[in-house]
């Protein structure tokens, strides 16, 4: 089960979790629900938790190789008019030192041709304002800033 711990101000969630799938999946929920407890527009949490889902399962899969050899870091902090995500990491480095892309999958293909995968970068980069990568001491940090609507 996914360790968690948030700040006595209650304003930043931080989790450390197994890279497992069933680790993301309890941490998922985990921040779903301290996410709701902050009075956060439905569409708000909806992208939080798509981001996070995305992440986290590319570090599993792609960092961690599928292996639970590994843990990662996750904290959560909501600003003024965004809230910061950053993600950390022991897995291997991102090709090229750098997150993909993220470009918009061809569709209109026969259904036989339809990627299996691609999706999560092109959402991760429409849905969030800024991402910043960085291998630091022989691990990965990941930050996100997802933007607020203005009445948040």
């Amino acid at each position: 089960m996914p360790q968690q711990e948030v700040s006595r101000s209650d304003r930043i969630f931080t989790l450390d979790l197994r890279s497992a799938p069933e680790e993301v999946r309890a941490a998922l929920g985990l921040a779903s629900g301290w996410l709701l407890a902050r009075d956060l527009p439905p569409q708000v949490r909806g992208t939080v938790e798509l981001v996070l889902a995305e992440v986290l399962n590319n570090v599993v899969e792609h960092a961690y190789g599928g292996l639970c050899r590994g843990t990662i870091h996750l904290e959560i902090l909501p600003r003024e008019g965004r809230i910061d995500l950053a993600i950390r990491d022991t897995g291997s480095a991102m090709p090229g030192g750098r997150p993909p892309p993220g470009e918009r999958v061809d569709l209109d293909v026969p259904e036989a041709d339809l990627p299996e995968g691609g999706f999560g970068w092109f959402l991760i980069r429409h849905l969030a304002e800024r991402v910043r990568y960085r291998r630091e001491a022989g691990a990965n940090v990941l930050e996100i800033r997802i933007p607020l609507p203005p009445s948040t």
